[in-house]
């Protein structure tokens, strides 16, 4: 059983930047491709960023490309999320989660969810 929590979370002004990140335990940690997934209330969970078990390879939703970084330290069993030129529409609350697949963009491909942590972007 994977056990994910997120921190880093908070308030920004727009056109700031914030990194967020997921401490996982429980199992290997490289056995995982990892995503960053985002819901606003009211909303369905929407994919933001994934990377491979190896970090080789990132993906990212076309709303955030150019503007957020996913990575992974697999040393240090965490995920990141690099947000940069934030907007107020980013304002949700962000989740981590693990995937025994490679390449997950669904959230239904995924095993394993944090908590979250919320996100304000303030204009």
């Amino acid at each position: 059983q994977v056990q994910l929590v997120e921190s880093g979370g908070g308030l920004v002004q727009a056109g700031g930047s914030l990194r967020v990140s997921c401490a996982a335990s429980g199992g290997p940690f490289s056995n995982y491709a990892m995503g960053w997934f985002r819901q606003a209330p009211g909303k369905e969970r929407e994919f933001v960023a994934g990377v491979s078990k190896s970090g080789g390879s990132t993906y990212y939703a076309d709303s955030v490309k150019g503007r957020f970084t996913i990575s992974r330290d697999n040393a240090k069993n965490t995920v990141y999320l690099q947000m940069n030129s934030l907007k107020p529409e980013d304002t949700v609350v962000y989740y981590c989660a693990a995937s025994r697949k490679n390449f997950a963009r669904f959230s239904f491909d995924y095993d394993y969810w944090g908590q979250g942590t919320q996100v304000t972007v303030s204009s």
